[in-house]
């Protein structure tokens, strides 16, 4: 190309979009501010069951396993999911994730209502409920995921991945205050059928959403799940980084399986739960400012090994100090840890993976980032009801300190 022609191009070229033009897009902003109302409905309905279950039944553990019920579909159905997403109508299959995340929310909600079970039958009503959001999810999360760049340029998805993540730092600040508060004044089915009436919000923003096409299928191209999973295994740096993808999902579980039985440890109760989980999504804002700030493609590694560096000392200082006041101090930081983490991790997935690939491979995030979850609450439950909740916080730090020396050592790998 001459000298002509690459500058003709580089003016022709649009200049990457800011955060307020992004917002007020029709599509991409019409897809985060859904997202938005969808996902406080989802945390909503986490805290609900929470506090539900462990009311009723007074295990840590059973709150861990039902909250883990709600993630167990991504390990049977995402892969194929993700599938769905490279080959088929991304459109559809979204629309048909969150239909059924409607029917197990709104269907739980009416059984607590009307029924109004009690112990352990609520427990194993709130655990089937849990698993149809699940299949819900699973359905439609790698095809939500892997839009994303489709909606901006190459030079924008770093900043778009940070709002992207914007639905879960809000909801994870006004969605446990909204669930938590709604059990307390009203009882847990008007709590639950909170996510139901948040996904019909979302499909009712969808509408006026243009998600583009996949591209056409290329002669030769395998669209099958083990390619996607042999393109993973030849990319260790790849590897590595879904690999970390877990370690935050560990790391900020107990900020949600762990929050009840904390909130006990520290003489209180619902309103301490509210409190604590909402710290950690206020931790969470200040940590998406931040990632939105500094985000370029060259930072991404070096903002990855923060956000696992703040998660790491936020939750050890949960861990080590038995007063409400570090508690809330350590959830926060623990939370700016976590959106910096998994927004750097995300945009690095998504940079380094190839177009006809991506949606196989998010499924393969989604599985590390939720599909993982039942085995983190399962454990932190069983160490919690073991030994202590403040030894469950520890195991938890130690998976994340593992993960920032991995990154450390093997830099070179993940920059690649």
């Amino acid at each position: 190309m001459t000298a002509d022609a690459t500058a003709a191009s580089q003016i022709a070229a649009p200049a990457p979009r800011g955060t307020l033009r992004l917002l007020l897009d029709r599509d991409f902003g019409g897809l985060f501010w859904g997202k938005i109302i969808g996902i406080i409905g989802v945390w909503a309905f986490s805290v609900a069951a929470a506090i539900s279950v462990f009311d009723a039944t007074g295990s840590t553990l059973a709150v861990g396993v039902v909250a883990g019920a709600q993630f167990v579909p991504q390990l049977i159905l995402a892969p194929l999911s993700g599938t769905w997403a490279d080959r088929g109508d991304p459109v559809r299959q979204i629309v048909l994730g969150r239909v059924v995340c409607i029917i197990g929310a709104g269907g739980l909600a009416a059984w607590v209502w009307f029924l109004d079970p009690t112990g352990w039958s609520l427990a194993t009503a709130v655990l089937i409920g849990s698993l149809t959001v699940g299949f819900g999810f699973a359905i439609g999360g790698p095809a939500m995921q892997s839009v994303t760049p489709r909606l901006v340029t190459r030079d924008e998805l770093p900043r778009a991945m940070g709002l992207n993540t914007a639905p879960m730092t809000v909801a994870r600040v006004v969605g446990p205050v909204v669930g938590a508060s709604t059990v307390a004044a009203v009882g847990p089915a008007a709590g639950i059928a909170i996510a139901a009436l948040g996904q019909v919000a979302f499909l009712m923003l969808l509408i006026v959403v243009r998600i583009p096409a996949n591209e056409p299928r290329k002669a030769g191209t395998d669209y099958s799940v083990r390619a996607a999973w042999q393109h993973v295994r030849s990319d260790p740096g790849l590897l590595l980084l879904l690999l970390a993808v877990i370690a935050v999902t560990f790391g900020a579980e107990p900020s949600i399986t762990l929050a009840p039985a904390l909130a006990a440890d520290l003489g209180s109760g619902p309103e301490m739960v509210g409190a604590l989980t909402s710290t950690f999504g206020i931790g969470s804002a200040v940590g998406l400012l931040l990632v939105t700030w500094l985000s370029k493609p060259e930072r991404t590694i070096a903002l990855l090994l923060t956000g696992l560096g703040c998660l790491t000392v936020g939750m050890g200082t949960v861990a080590a100090l038995p007063w409400a006041a570090g508690a809330l101090g350590g959830f926060a930081v623990a939370g700016a840890g976590f959106i910096i983490a998994v927004t750097s991790v995300s945009t690095a997935v998504l940079l380094r993976v190839p177009e006809h690939l991506r949606g196989r491979v998010m499924a393969f995030w989604m599985i590390c980032f939720v599909g993982f979850r039942p085995v983190a609450s399962a454990v932190v439950g069983t160490v919690a009801d073991a030994a202590s909740v403040r030894w469950a916080i520890l195991a938890m730090v130690l998976v994340t300190a593992v993960a920032v020396v991995a990154i450390v050592r093997r830099r070179g790998l993940v920059s690649g």
